[in-house]
């Protein structure tokens, strides 16, 4: 299959669970996840539609999209993996959604930045629903005092973000998340990727991240 035919293959299943969740169509907004693909195997998406994206490190990221929203001014661009503070300016200047604002260090250094650079990406703080050790994100009960937080330093949060432990079922990380999203008052949830986006879906998620599904194995 080639990668248009997944790509509207992904399309299909996230409008088909909209709709048997009750939900509007384009409800969802499809992240397409890129890390690890050059420029030349991201054009195909480009070509066939695709605006939205998330990579996983500032470094990668710098090497391939500036040329890619030279040829495309309208794509949107989202850090979606771990955010380390010396990197907080090149991330501020690159991308337009940061998901992974999990503590106090990477949201002060974000906040310098935008304070600096005039440019404010919206934001996402990553919850650790799972409470793994080697997993990045504020536990779910700081989640709340966290976007206050977040806000008290000018921080605009829209939303939770969270990556469920592979070997348990998601629904109900998903269903914390959609919980502790509406204890902290943010209305976008930023979960589910290629093996359990529908069931994001379902339990209300407003953006998905799927990569092997559009872009095959790594």
């Amino acid at each position: 299959m080639e990668l248009e035919e997944r790509l509207n293959e992904v399309r299909g299943r996230i409008r088909k669970a909209c709709l048997a969740a009750g939900r509007a169509p384009d409800a969802v907004t499809l992240v397409a996840v890129s890390k690890t693909f050059d420029a030349e195997a991201i054009r195909p998406a480009i070509f066939a539609g695709q605006r939205v994206f998330g990579e996983n490190r500032v470094q990668e990221a710098q090497a391939k999209w500036p040329g890619l929203r030279a040829e495309t001014p309208d794509l949107e661009l989202r850090l979606i993996g771990p955010l380390q503070s010396n990197k907080a300016a090149e991330a501020v200047a690159l991308f337009d959604v940061i998901e992974t604002v999990d503590r106090e260090k990477i949201a002060k250094a974000i906040a310098a930045e935008i304070q600096r650079q005039g440019r404010c990406p919206r934001l996402f703080v990553q919850v650790n629903t799972g409470l793994e050790a080697q997993k990045a994100g504020i536990a779910p009960a700081d989640a709340a005092s966290f976007v206050t937080l977040c806000r008290s330093l000018g921080l605009d949060v829209e939303g939770l973000m969270c990556i469920p432990p592979v070997e348990e079922n998601p629904g109900p990380h998903f269903a914390l998340l959609a919980k502790l999203a509406k204890q902290s008052g943010v209305e976008r949830l930023s979960m589910g990727m290629s093996g359990d986006f529908e069931t994001a879906v379902a339990f209300g998620a407003t953006s998905v991240r799927v990569g092997s599904a559009i872009f095959g194995s790594r």
